[in-house]
């Protein structure tokens, strides 16, 4: 996948060529470069010396003692927001979104990690914070995090998708922004214990096959997680991008499960219990079900399908004149890991392949640039993805033949277009 940059077919047209869409080769990135100069993303001209800044002639600020580093004021700008689509009046349950626009690479900053919350964010003591393993077990456990800190750990790269990322965009352009329509989206470091290791010490009974994940805060949020997916790849982690937990991310421990709908990874975790059924809890009955085309509903829909979203240029945003553009997105898949996406510029009626940046890792944000000559004239601009089992990003229309869309429907991962007018406004286009 991707561009052949020895390609010859990937060069510039000649002189007096018509002006296609076209995906570039190194030759004729270069050969456009003129072009790009042209079209304003170069603002001074050659022959003009480049000016001495101020901060070449004077003092840097002065290095403090201690401190914990924050970003500098000129991107002050760039902030998680709550949703302004479904809009909640009060603040206690809600969501708040990542700027994936804003987001350079595939590592989220935990100041920007998207959130969920149930009923406030909880601040826990950990010196006081415990952790029961109990139920279907030889030995009942308890941890207090001291405990926990002296086990050995593992560090691995995962996404996290809220199961409602998009929901309000099935039908109808409802969202303005890629942070309104996908921000319930974003990726980590993250750090902490397998699970296996510590239902393995506690002594797994025969008939323990569900284990039920609480947390300590006011909500009480509990799920019901396979015991095949907890000794798999469950985690109990602590550590996110090299620091401990946010509180908004239920310090001091949280379940994670990696390419599993972002609810079941149970923040501010106190009690793992051993089971031999799921205990259908409200949200795994009322909520966190999807509504199928026979009026019955499907539980325990968990996996986040294959999916991606183009993010610059996205909803919002403004093409600054005919030229060359780098047209960029995030690829992820719950199943393994992305092995290709597509990008149209025509609306779908072609498509052609993206260049996915490594590392490219199970369960995690992939990145896909795909280098675009725009004409000027209207566009459309979508992303789909493949991933390692085959599967395909499907449209709204396929998926609308196998599942009910209606009311509050989750786990939409089809095809999410962009559409560019002659003026280069990027806006919605889902019809």
């Amino acid at each position: 996948m991707g561009v052949d940059f020895n390609d010859k077919r990937n060069e510039a047209a000649p002189p007096g060529a018509e002006k296609t869409d076209l995906t570039l080769g190194r030759r004729s990135v270069l050969m456009a470069a003129p072009a790009i100069a042209a079209g304003g993303l170069a603002s001074a001209a050659r022959s003009e010396p480049l000016p001495i800044p101020e901060s070449n002639t004077t003092m840097g600020d002065p290095i403090p003692e201690s401190e914990y580093g924050m970003p500098i004021e000129f991107e002050d700008h760039v902030r998680r927001r709550r949703s302004d689509v479904f809009v909640n009046r009060q603040n206690w349950s809600d969501w708040s979104m990542t700027p994936l626009h804003q987001q350079i690479g595939i590592v989220t900053p935990n100041g920007l990690f998207f959130e969920r919350h149930h009923n406030g964010v909880a601040r826990i003591n950990p010196d006081e914070h415990r952790l029961a393993i109990h139920g279907m077990v030889d030995n009942p456990l308890v941890f207090s995090m001291d405990d926990l800190m002296r086990y050995p750990s593992v560090s691995r790269f995962y996404f996290m998708e809220c199961s409602g990322n998009t929901l309000t965009d099935w039908r109808e352009a409802q969202s303005t922004t890629v942070q309104q329509s996908h921000g319930l989206l974003s990726c980590a470091q993250w750090t902490g214990i397998p699970l296996a290791w510590l239902l393995d010490e506690a002594g797994i009974q025969p008939e323990g096959k569900w284990v039920v994940f609480e947390g300590a805060d006011g909500s009480g949020h509990l799920r019901s997680i396979p015991i095949e997916k907890v000794m798999d790849d469950g985690l109990l982690a602590y550590g996110q991008n090299g620091e401990m937990l946010r509180a908004e991310q239920g310090y001091p421990i949280r379940a994670f499960f990696p390419g599993w709908e972002g609810n079941t990874c149970v923040k501010w975790l106190r009690r793992i219990k051993v089971v031999d059924e799921p205990i259908h809890i409200r949200g795994e009955t009322a909520r966190y079900t999807d509504p199928m085309p026979d009026g019955k509903w499907r539980q325990f829909s968990m996996v986040m399908d294959c999916k991606s979203v183009i993010t610059n240029p996205s909803g919002g945003t403004t093409l600054r004149g005919p030229g060359l553009y780098e047209i960029q997105g995030f690829a992820w898949s719950g199943n393994g890991h992305v092995e290709a996406v597509d990008v149209t510029v025509d609306g779908g009626r072609t498509w052609q392949p993206a260049t996915l940046e490594e590392p490219v890792l199970d369960k995690c944000l992939t990145r896909f640039r795909y280098n675009w000559n725009w004409g000027g004239g209207p566009a459309r601009i979508a992303s789909r993805a493949k991933d390692s089992t085959g599967y395909v990003q499907p449209t709204v229309e396929e998926l609308a033949g196998v599942r009910e869309i209606t009311g509050f429907v989750q786990h939409h991962n089809g095809i999410f277009p962009w559409a560019v007018s002659e003026d280069g406004e990027v806006h919605n286009a889902i019809a």
